[in-house]
């Protein structure tokens, strides 16, 4: 009898390393198959294509490189060493990607090769290697603070980052998992490598990938029904998610993907935060670098649901995290506990742990609408990621408001273009009036749009970024009309159990106003913002989707207890 002793995954030992059941293997089998008809998988034609199409990004690398090489005036043989290599990360790397689904990119180059050549010479090199018309569109954004090249590449949406390595050469037999390769790099790509750092080890530190994937799919999937995937907003993302799925199954190591999930929701319920999650301890390194640490940092130690990147430089993804969202992040684990537990009984299917979320339709009474408008599409992408790249700061505020018991913002915005004859009609958008709305371009919401400048702006990068004004004028049917595009965002409000019936907020949202306007690059003549309350029998019908009803604005009743909201301080 073998006295080998079993792998330990994690910081902790396994809480059960049984096996599983036929019933949890049927269960198992069950919730592939809602997830099939979820539309959660891609078929196998789109997942080759993806293969032969970063198969063809790698030659375009490597073509890249030896082209910067020849402009350096390298010798033949350093041309021909040079190399170049493409790392994915994300959820195609993790494996848990999905029909449309972006694939995220890392360009690793060797030392002589600048981010300057990477955006004048890598989208020429691409266009010239790619076959007739592969590229539908491609959309650098070279002052992001991780400069990003996104384009759509044989019907396969791509986002390239780039990182230079302190190295003569890139072979393709090289790997990111050693410290080493972080030693003599700026910043900027020390955070680009980290994603696939990050992911990596991810993978590495689960017992069973397997099982990890299909147990990470279905809290995906919950996880965006539910509205609450978004880093910025105040919510865990993507890599979040899968770090305490990885915890789980590190927990129970053998395991099906659905009793993962089936524990998912308890465990994570039952956390001492701010425990951290951690998938392993937090390693020392050898550069002059910020690793999480409560004890050092004060920042650190206000992180109310830590949860740990496993590759050094560890560093907090949920830092984002308020007290508002943390209270609806705890409600849905135990409605989905509790679901879940229905499920293991027979009484429920998996299907109604995927139900959508009604934030709209149900969930809040009163609303704040913050509409972020300007006069250009250009201007638009970045002043409505400056904004969105707020809204956690005025939530937080709200939270210190007495009356107020949860402030939730929705985990995406609701863009629309609106037509406008002159300055009253383009007054009465920026307050949020739809009557003027474009009726050839349907609402879309951000991460439908997923545009590279705005996403860049989200994440804080718009101090650095460069605004064009574009043009304000447009012709339509000979007429001139002015453009207005608008993005805005919702948040519902939860009065506390002694909440007054009047209550101002007008410091809140004036702090959150000046806050956006004092952006270095806001300018009053392209860009505007308006915040407005309404109640839930007012929200646009946009906001709802196909088979879904706004809520009825209830009948008067005369009742000496009834508790109406009189909001003020805001428009």
């Amino acid at each position: 009898m073998s006295n080998t002793q079993e792998k330990q995954y994690g910081t902790t030992p396994p809480i059960s390393t049984t096996m599983p059941t036929s019933g949890e293997v049927a269960a198992n089998d069950a919730l592939i198959a809602e997830l099939k008809r979820q539309n959660n998988f891609e078929g196998a034609e789109e997942t080759e294509r993806r293969k032969t199409t970063l198969q063809l990004i790698q030659k375009i690398t490597t073509e890249f490189v030896r082209h910067v090489s020849k402009k350096r005036n390298l010798p033949q043989s350093s041309i021909d060493a040079a190399g170049g290599k493409i790392f994915t990360f994300g959820s195609y790397r993790l494996g848990v990607y999905g029909p449309g689904s972006d694939i995220d990119t890392l360009v690793v180059v060797p030392k002589h090769v600048t981010r300057e050549d990477f955006f004048e010479h890598f989208p020429t090199t691409l266009e010239r290697m790619a076959p007739p018309g592969a590229i539908r569109e491609m959309t650098p954004v070279p002052d992001a603070y991780v400069p990003i090249i996104k384009l759509e590449f044989s019907g396969i949406s791509i986002d390239l980052i780039f990182a230079r390595l302190a190295l003569s050469t890139v072979s393709t037999s090289l790997t990111l998992k050693d410290t080493s390769v972080l030693r003599g790099l700026e910043e900027r790509d020390m955070r680009s490598l980290n994603g696939t750092r990050v992911t990596d080890e991810i993978l590495d530190l689960v017992p069973q990938q397997k099982t990890f994937r299909t147990a990470l799919r279905g809290i995906k999937l919950w996880a965006q029904r539910r509205a609450i995937y978004a880093n910025v907003m105040g919510f865990p993302g993507g890599v979040a998610w899968a770090m305490m799925v990885a915890r789980v199954c590190q927990l129970y190591p053998r395991a099906t993907g659905s009793v993962v999930i089936g524990k998912f929701f308890r465990i994570m319920r039952q956390w001492k935060w701010p425990q951290p999650v951690l998938l392993k301890n937090i390693e020392d390194g050898p550069l002059q670098v910020r690793v999480w640490n409560p004890k050092i940092y004060n920042g650190d130690r206000y992180h109310l649901m830590p949860i740990i990147t496993p590759a050094y430089p560890s560093m907090c993804a949920t830092h984002n995290i308020t007290l508002s969202t943390k209270k609806i992040i705890e409600r849905e684990w135990d409605r989905a506990g509790d679901i879940t537990d229905e499920i293991w009984r027979g009484r429920a299917q998996w299907k109604d742990l995927f139900s959508k979320h009604t934030f709209f339709t149900s969930d809040y009474k009163y609303y704040l609408s913050i509409n972020a408008a300007s006069r250009t599409k250009d201007a638009q992408h970045v002043w409505s990621g400056l904004v969105e790249s707020k809204i956690r700061l005025l939530v937080q505020n709200l939270e210190n408001e007495a009356s107020i018991s949860v402030a939730r913002p929705f985990n995406k915005g609701f863009s629309r273009v609106h037509h406008c004859k002159d300055e009253t009609e383009i007054d009465a958008v920026i307050a949020g009036d739809l009557k003027y709305q474009a009726k050839d371009v349907g609402t879309e919401t951000t991460d439908a749009v997923n545009d590279p400048k705005h996403i860049a702006a989200a994440s804080g990068d718009a101090d650095v970024m460069t605004v064009s004004n574009g043009n304000v004028h447009h012709s339509i049917d000979g007429d001139q009309m002015l453009y207005m595009y608008t993005t805005t965002y919702y948040v519902g409000i939860e009065l506390s159990s002694d909440g007054t019936k009047r209550l101002d907020i007008s410091y809140q949202t004036k702090d959150f106003k000046d806050l956006c306007q004092s952006w270095q690059n806001f300018n009053s003549e392209l860009n505007a913002l308006h915040i407005s309350h309404s109640r839930s029998y007012d929200l646009p019908p946009d906001v709802f989707s196909p088979g879904e009803s706004r809520p009825e604005k209830p009948k008067k009743k005369v009742s000496a207890k009834k508790r109406n909201l009189e909001l003020s301080g805001i428009e």
